[in-house]
């Protein structure tokens, strides 16, 4: 799978107004991915490498491998969808009805999907999510990207615990 996403970013042209991800972004020479490159990845690069490798048309080993693997890409598409709508820059009822749906649809079916994993407090947070549309109108109006930014630079600063240097 990384294998493909990694293929899919090199070979997708995209506008200059979407953040770039890095080709091999899951190393340590790549450093960590921002918020923003994250959503990118979940919008545009993951769904293309997903659907090429398990959506239909495409070839697996048996019947039930097929058919887990397009479960899966489902989920995926649920999550997906959620984030896409999140990111609006209008906010809707009928697009934070969809995000509600989208983002119950995707925690509902984790567990069946990914017993091992434990739940996670944040899965149950995205679900506040809607409220939050509802409170404060579309997520860019309220998103950190600016602090993350701030907070990175920060991070870069030499410290060494000498005053001046």
């Amino acid at each position: 799978v990384m294998a493909r996403i990694r293929k899919v970013i090199c070979h997708c042209d995209t506008p200059a107004w979407v953040p770039s991800v890095p080709p091999a972004f899951e190393t340590a020479a790549a450093g960590s991915l921002k918020a923003d490159e994250w959503r990118t990845m979940a919008t545009i690069y993951l769904p293309i490498a997903l659907v090429s490798m398990w959506g239909e048309e495409t070839s697996h080993p048996t019947l039930s491998k097929a058919s887990f693997l397009r479960d899966v890409l489902d989920h995926t598409m649920d999550l997906v969808s959620a984030v896409s709508l999140a990111c609006r820059r209008i906010m809707t009822e009928s697009r934070m009805s969809a995000y509600l749906a989208c983002i119950t649809s995707w925690v509902a079916k984790f567990p069946s999907l990914h017993p091992t994993i434990t739940p996670r407090p944040n899965w149950h947070m995205a679900i506040h999510i809607y409220d939050f549309l509802h409170l404060f109108g579309p997520v860019r109006s309220w998103w950190a990207f600016l602090f993350e930014r701030l907070i990175g630079q920060l991070q870069r600063l030499p410290r060494n615990n000498k005053f001046g240097k």
